[in-house]
C-alpha cells in the first residue's frame, strides 16, 4: 500500500503530543492502513505500542467497557511512554471516558472512527483544546495512479469518474470483482450499518431516500425538496424524518454538503445546500444499463479533489447564475466552474457566462474533459486530466 503522506505529514507533528489524535472518515477509505503506517514510523524509536481493532470480534467481545479497555492497556503496555492505537473505537460503549483516562495517564492516544459524532457532543466539549482531528477520504486520482503503478496496473480518468477511489477495489483484477466489492461495501456501510446503528424502522423509506440522494449528487437540495420527491412516489414521510436521515448519511461521511454563498447578500444561504458523495461509485452502481452520470460525477470528483487540496468550498450565486465552487484558502479566492464539455457554443456561453461581472482581480477557472484549451484572458481553462495531477490550483500562479 502506498504511503499516504498527504495525511501523515499533518499527523506526524502530534505523535508525542498529549492531544488525542482523532482520525475519521468513511469506512474502507484507508484509516486503518494510515494507522499502521504511523505505527511503523513510531516503531523506529520504541516498541511500547498497543493496538486494538474494535471491528475484530475476538477483541470487542472481551473489551466491553471503558474499565475493561483501561485494564487491557495496563496489562500490555511497557514502562515509559506508550502509544495507543484504537481502531473503530465507536464500537465500544463508553469509549469517551476511556480515552480521557488514558490521555491523563500519559499515553499518546490515536483513535479512528467512521462516524462524525466522534467530534460532537459531550466528548468534544469536555476535551475542547485537548484533541486534534484529521479527516481521511478515499483515493484521489494522484493516489490512484501511485497505487496502481505499485500493483502494476493502470487506471484511466474515465475509470475514476465512474468507479471512484475506494482503495481496496484496485486490488481486484476484473470489473466484475470490483463491482461485487463495491456493491457489498454499499450494502454494508450505506444501508445495513446505518439501519442497525440508528434502529431505523422505516427501512423502505430510508433505502429509497439513500438511492435518490446518492444518484442525485452534485445538485442543490433542501430537505423540503427531497421530501416532496420522495412523497410524490406515494411514500408518506415528514420533512423532519428526511432531515434526520440526511444527518445519518453525513455523520457516516457518506455524503457531504456545502452551502450557497450569495454575491448580492454577501452571506451564506444555509437553507439550500449542494450534496456530494464521498465516492462517485455510490452513484454509478445505482445506474441502470451502464448509463453513468459522468457530468455530475465529474463535478463530484472536482469537489473531492479541491477538498483534498484543503480548500473551503461554497456554491456561489452570481446575479442569478450558479458558479459551482467558490474555493478559499490562504486568503485567496478561486471561482471554479465545472462542465463535461464546452465544445458546443451553447455550453460554452453558459459556463463562461456564469463569471459575468466578477472582477478580473479574482482567479476564474473552468475545468472540463475537453482536449482543446479554451482559456481566455479572464478565465483559465484546465483540462480534467491536468487538474487531477495538480497538487494545488495555486500552482497556476
Amino acid at each position: 500500500m502506498i504511503q499516504r503522506e498527504h495525511y501523515i505529514r499533518k499527523i506526524r507533528p502530534f505523535y508525542d503530543s498529549d492531544l488525542i489524535k482523532i482520525i475519521t472518515g468513511i469506512r474502507r477509505c484507508g484509516k486503518s492502513v494510515i494507522l499502521e503506517q504511523i505505527m511503523g514510523e513510531i516503531r523506529e524509536k520504541t516498541d511500547n505500542i498497543v493496538k486494538i481493532n474494535f471491528e475484530d470480534k475476538r477483541v470487542s467481545s472481551n473489551i466491553v467497557s471503558a474499565d475493561a479497555l483501561i485494564e487491557y492497556v495496563a496489562s500490555y503496555r511497557k514502562k515509559g511512554k506508550c502509544y495507543l492505537f484504537l481502531d473503530e473505537i465507536q464500537e465500544l460503549t463508553g469509549w469517551q471516558d476511556a480515552c480521557k483516562t488514558l490521555r491523563l495517564d500519559g499515553h499518546s492516544v490515536f483513535i479512528t472512527g467512521s462516524n462524525s459524532k466522534l467530534l460532537s457532543g459531550e466528548f468534544a466539549r469536555e476535551l475542547s483544546g485537548r484533541y486534534v482531528a484529521f479527516r481521511i477520504r478515499p483515493f484521489v486520482y494522484k493516489e490512484i495512479m501511485e497505487y496502481t503503478k505499485e500493483l502494476h496496473k493502470e487506471a484511466s480518468v474515465t475509470d475514476y469518474l465512474i468507479w471512484g477511489g475506494f482503495p481496496k477495489r484496485f486490488e481486484f483484477d476484473t470489473l466484475e470483482a470490483q463491482l461485487r466489492y463495491l456493491n457489498d461495501l454499499d450494502d454494508t456501510i450505506v444501508v445495513n450499518d446505518l439501519i442497525n446503528r440508528y434502529a431505523i424502522r422505516k427501512k423502505s423509506l430510508f433505502k429509497n431516500l439513500v438511492n435518490y440522494v446518492l444518484r442525485s449528487n452534485s445538485r442543490i437540495f433542501s430537505a423540503k425538496s427531497i421530501h416532496d420527491s420522495i412523497a410524490s412516489g406515494h411514500q408518506p414521510c415528514s420533512v423532519n424524518t428526511i432531515m434526520k436521515y440526511l444527518d445519518y448519511l453525513e455523520e457516516a461521511y457518506i455524503i457531504e454538503s456545502i452551502p450557497q454563498y450569495s454575491a448580492k447578500t454577501k452571506r451564506e444561504l444555509a437553507f439550500y445546500k449542494k450534496i456530494y458523495n464521498a465516492d462517485v461509485s455510490f452513484n454509478s452502481i445505482r445506474c441502470p444499463d451502464n448509463r453513468y452520470d459522468l457530468t455530475h460525477n465529474l463535478e463530484n470528483i472536482v469537489f473531492n479533489e479541491l477538498v483534498f487540496m484543503d480548500y473551503n468550498l461554497f456554491v456561489y450565486r452570481n446575479s442569478g447564475k450558479e458558479i459551482d465552487f467558490l474555493a478559499q484558502k490562504d486568503n485567496k479566492k478561486y471561482y471554479v466552474q465545472v462542465a463535461y464539455s464546452i465544445a458546443e457554443e451553447k455550453a460554452y456561453d453558459r459556463e463562461f457566462g456564469a463569471f459575468k461581472d466578477i472582477d478580473n482581480l479574482s482567479r476564474k477557472i473552468i475545468i472540463t474533459n475537453d482536449d482543446i484549451d479554451y482559456s481566455t484572458s479572464a478565465v483559465h481553462h484546465i483540462k480534467l486530466e491536468d487538474f487531477l495531477m495538480m497538487m494545488d490550483v495555486q500552482d497556476l500562479g
